[in-house]
C-alpha cells in the first residue's frame, strides 16, 4: 500500500499520536510549510507526558554524549544519528525557546525550572496551533482503507483521512488508560511490518516475600545500596542508588536501571538473581571487624544497628533471605551484607511499567524512518523497538526520533513531487 499524492492533498501530512514524538514531528513539518493534522485517541494530547511530570519533569540528562548514548544498550547505533541531530543540549535550547527555563540537578538530570510538564505542554501546543496545526482528539486510528485512506473511530462514528504521508507516533503499551495501549501492533503486522512483541521496561519485578516481611516493609526504600548485575549489553555492571520493597517484589530507580537485563534473564532462564551490597561504604574487612566485636547481652539486631548502622528494611531483608546458620557465623553474615543475592521471578504487568520494549524493528525502516512495507508511512517514539532507563533518556529519544521521522517525510515529499 502506498499513500497517493493528489492535488487536493499536496503537502498534507497526518501525525497520529499527540505525545512528544508526534508533536515534535508536527512542529518540524509545520516549520517546513507542510499542512499537518494531528490525531490523538484521547480527549487531549500529551497525557502520558503530563503524568511523567507529576513527580518532577525530568526532560533530559547532562552527562557526556558517549555515556548518554550507552544508555540505549543494543539500539545505541540505531539511535545515535537521531541523537546526533537533536541531542540533550539541543533539547534544552528548544525548551528555552518555549519560555521555559531549565536547570541541572545534583544527579545530572535536567528539569524545567518549575519542575512541571504542564506549562511546557501548554506553551508548545499554543505555538503549534499558531503555526497551523489541526488537532483532532478522540480519533482512534483503526488502520487503512483499500485506497490508502486512514480510518479513525470517533464518538460520532468512523471518519477517513487521506494525504501524502503519515507519521505514526503511537507510543508503546504501558499506561493504556492514557492512550498508549499497543493496539497498533496487529494493524502493522497484517501489512507485513516487522515488529517485536511489546514487553515491560522500567518496571518492577516479583519476589514472593513472607507475609511478615511484606506486611512490615512493603513501601519502604532501601537507600544507599549497590546493585550488581550484567547490563543490557551483557557486561558486568554495578550502580548505587535506592529501590522500594513492594508487597509483590521490588521496584524503583535502581531496579529500573537494570530492568531490561533482568527481564531478558528471566525470559531466558526463568529467574534472575541480582546482588546487593547493603553497606557499600564499608569494606568487607571493616565490616567483619565490627561484627566480631563482643556484643554482651545485646541482641544481634541491636548489635547490627550499633556497630554498622544496619537496621530497618535492610536488616529485615537479611532476615528474609538468610538462614539461621548465617546469623551465627559473622564471616558468612559479613559476606552476605556485602553481596546479598536476591532472586526475582517475573516482571510486573506491562500496564504498570513506565515504558515498554519491543515494537517496530529498525530493520523494518529505511534510513529516513519510513516503513519498507508501507511507503509514505513513518514511525517515531516509543513504538520503535528501543528502550532506555529513566533519567531523561526516554524523552530525549522520543523528541529526536519525532524530528527524524518528520525530516524523512520532507525527503519523501521532495522525491514524490519530482
Amino acid at each position: 500500500m502506498t499513500l497517493h499524492v493528489s492535488t487536493s492533498t499536496q503537502h498534507r501530512v497526518a501525525v497520529i499520536g499527540g505525545g512528544p514524538a508526534g508533536l515534535m514531528a508536527a512542529e518540524t513539518l509545520l516549520a517546513a510549510g507542510v499542512q499537518v493534522d494531528v490525531f490523538d485517541a484521547m480527549p487531549s494530547p500529551g497525557r502520558k507526558f503530563l503524568l511523567a511530570g507529576v513527580g518532577g519533569m525530568n526532560i533530559t540528562h547532562s552527562e557526556p554524549a558517549a555515556k548518554f548514548y550507552r544508555r540505549y544498550g543494543p539500539r545505541e547505533a540505531a539511535l545515535a544519528p537521531m541523537l546526533d541531530a537533536f541531542n540533550a543540549d539541543a533539547l534544552r535550547h528548544w525548551v528555552h525557546g518555549l519560555g521555559i527555563e531549565t536547570f541541572v540537578g545534583s544527579s545530572g538530570k535536567v528539569f524545567p525550572r518549575e519542575m512541571k510538564a504542564a506549562p511546557l505542554l501548554r506553551a508548545w501546543l499554543a505555538r503549534l496551533r499558531e503555526a497551523g496545526m489541526q488537532l483532532h482528539v478522540r480519533h482512534r486510528w483503526e488502520g487503512w482503507l483499500a485506497d490508502g485512506s486512514l480510518r479513525f473511530s470517533t464518538p460520532t462514528g468512523e471518519t477517513h483521512w487521506q494525504g501524502c504521508a503519515v507519521v505514526l507516533a503511537l507510543g508503546g503499551g504501558s499506561w493504556a488508560k492514557l492512550g498508549s495501549d499497543g493496539r497498533w501492533l496487529p494493524l502493522l503486522g497484517e501489512k507485513g511490518v516487522d515488529t517485536r512483541p511489546l514487553a515491560p521496561s522500567n518496571c518492577g519485578f516479583e519476589r514472593p516475600w513472607s507475609d511478615h516481611f511484606a506486611s512490615k516493609f512493603a513501601g519502604q526504600a532501601l537507600k544507599g545500596v549497590t546493585l550488581q548485575f550484567a547490563d543490557a549489553c551483557g557486561q558486568p555492571s554495578q550502580r548505587r542508588g535506592e529501590f522500594v520493597v513492594t508487597a509483590t517484589g521490588v521496584e524503583g530507580n535502581l531496579i529500573y536501571a537494570y530492568s531490561a537485563a533482568i527481564r531478558d534473564a528471566i525470559t531466558r532462564d526463568g529467574q534472575a538473581t541480582i546482588t546487593l551490597d547493603l553497606l557499600p561504604d564499608r569494606s568487607l574487612e571493616r565490616l567483619l571487624g565490627e561484627l566480631q566485636r563482643g556484643r554482651g547481652a545485646a541482641s544481634l539486631a541491636n548489635h547490627l544497628r550499633k556497630q554498622c548502622g544496619l537496621d530497618g528494611v535492610k536488616a529485615g531483608l537479611l532476615r528474609e533471605l538468610l538462614d539461621k546458620d548465617s546469623f551465627n557465623d559473622m564471616a558468612r553474615l559479613a559476606q552476605a551484607i556485602k553481596a546479598l543475592p536476591l532472586t526475582l521471578h517475573a516482571a510486573r504487568p506491562i500496564d504498570e511499567a513506565i515504558s515498554t520494549a519491543g515494537g517496530v524493528r529498525f530493520e523494518a525502516m529505511d534510513e529516513h524512518g519510513m516503513l519498507k512495507a508501507l511507503p509514505g508511512v513513518f514511525c517515531a517514539g516509543e513504538m520503535l523497538d528501543w528502550e532506555a532507563p529513566t533519567g531523561g533518556y526516554l524523552l530525549t529519544a522520543c523528541f529526536a526520533s519525532g524530528r527524524t521521522a518528520a525530516q524523512g517525510v520532507l525527503h519523501w515529499l521532495d522525491r514524490s513531487t519530482l
